[in-house]
């Protein structure tokens, strides 16, 4: 499965996504994501290996812990698909409205 396909995935889940959006505000432990959401420490652990297998958060050890941050490289990749998928959308959108109806890969 490619990056950008593993990352959106991963976001399709509604837990997965207000982990991502608590790291996005800023990188926090484990046990700051539990205290926030109504799952178990282990849930959140599961969850956070999904989003880092995604590419979408880092860890980085500090003492017992690990503190978890956007990566910023997976996330660019998968926006950048996502600009290609928008762009190819509204060139076809554009030859629909100009009459062309020939579409583009």
């Amino acid at each position: 499965m490619t990056n950008d396909i593993a990352a959106m995935v991963a976001l399709s889940d509604t837990t997965r996504r207000a982990i991502f959006e608590l790291v996005v505000a800023r990188p926090r432990s484990v046990a700051e994501i539990t205290r926030c959401l109504p799952v178990t420490q282990s849930a959140v652990s599961q969850h956070l290996k999904v989003l880092r297998d995604a590419r979408l958060v880092t860890s980085e050890p500090n003492g017992t812990r690990n503190i978890y941050h956007l990566d910023p490289h997976g996330l660019g990749q998968m926006r950048a698909w996502l600009d290609r998928m928008w762009d190819t959308a509204l060139n076809n959108f554009k030859m629909a409205v100009d009459g062309n109806t020939e579409e583009k890969p």
